[in-house]
């Protein structure tokens, strides 16, 4: 299981190459919720998510020798960006893994990081077995996007930082697609706040984590359909489980409208863009604030890669929700 010295090791190696997000706070949201918000802005991290984090850490944790002869990745698109920056940092090559109905933003990006891109159909083909083939053609070191070690401790840091700066927090809420993000958390926030409520945040369509804990044992489901896209994972990774089944508080989930609803708020009132995925934390809080009344809460904004067109088309309705 992931250890908390893991994750310390990890602050130390992304020191002044990860950026150390800001903590955001809004009024109107505290008297809308009813409880005291704190929103971690990951949308501000290098690459525009979470993930480089984990990304840099699994590769900075690589021998020299191990390291030059390049990593592979697969992913849907965050991710993907992680590892191809963190690899053009490290001055090594960079073959990524991704489905062919990834955002555009994201292909692009992965490629102008400087990574050779090779894709996928997420509903036809198995992406851990075309990653694996290509590692070992190349002599590479796989860099799974979620069930890895290293990738979870570099995420952890998020909230290492979160119960570093917040004192007395009863609640955190993580936004969560493989696991490797909410474990990772957990552990450094359990460490330093052992009484806080850890929870994960996840799409209503694709609620593999929830049913996973309420069940206490890995559940599989089909791709889901929902517009998180960075939250399409069909099961939860076995090292995070690890984490999540023995420290995790529960899994929230949010309707894609639900979704849209935050990403709207985040924009007009607080002037932030999220993508989908990047504010499910937030949307799962709406939907069950009445658990959280009067509590001081931390909330991850995962990430905010999403290009004008698509942001415009899913938030230009008026919400029904």
């Amino acid at each position: 299981m992931l250890e908390f010295a893991e994750v310390q090791a990890a602050a130390r190696r992304i020191a002044g190459h990860a950026h150390r997000t800001p903590i955001l706070t809004s009024q109107t949201l505290n008297e809308r919720l009813g409880c005291e918000v704190f929103l971690k802005a990951e949308n501000f991290q290098r690459m525009g998510a979470f993930k480089f984090r984990g990304g840099y850490n699994a590769i900075a944790a690589l021998s020299p020798e191990v390291r030059a002869r390049g990593v592979v990745a697969f992913s849907s698109g965050n991710h993907a960006q992680a590892v191809a920056l963190a690899a053009r940092l490290h001055g090594i090559a960079a073959t990524i893994v991704m489905p062919n109905d990834a955002p555009v933003l994201k292909i692009d990006a992965t490629r102008g990081y400087g990574a050779s891109v090779v894709l996928f159909d997420r509903y036809t083909e198995d992406r851990v077995a075309i990653g694996t083939r290509i590692a070992s053609e190349k002599g590479a070191t796989l860099i799974p996007p979620f069930d890895y070690l290293p990738v979870m401790a570099g995420q952890g840091t998020c909230g290492l930082e979160i119960a570093e700066e917040l004192p007395n927090l009863d609640a955190l809420i993580v936004c969560t697609g493989g696991g490797g993000f909410l474990s990772g958390c957990t552990v450094a926030m359990k460490a330093l706040q052992p009484n806080v409520k850890c929870y994960g945040a996840e799409p209503q369509a694709g609620n593999d984590v929830q049913q996973s804990l309420e069940k206490g044992e890995i559940v599989s489901i089909a791709v889901p359909k929902t517009i998180c896209d960075g939250q399409q994972t069909q099961a939860v990774g076995v090292h995070p489980f690890a984490v999540i089944r023995s420290q995790v508080a529960g899994v929230l989930t949010a309707s894609d409208a639900a979704v849209l609803d935050a990403m709207r708020f985040a924009f007009e009132r607080m002037k932030i863009v999220l993508e989908p995925s990047g504010a499910c934390a937030l949307a799962a809080l709406t939907v069950n604030r009445e658990a959280f009344v009067g509590k001081r809460v931390a909330v991850t904004l995962s990430g905010g890669n999403i290009d004008l067109a698509r942001f415009v088309a899913l938030t230009q309705h008026t919400s029904q929700h």
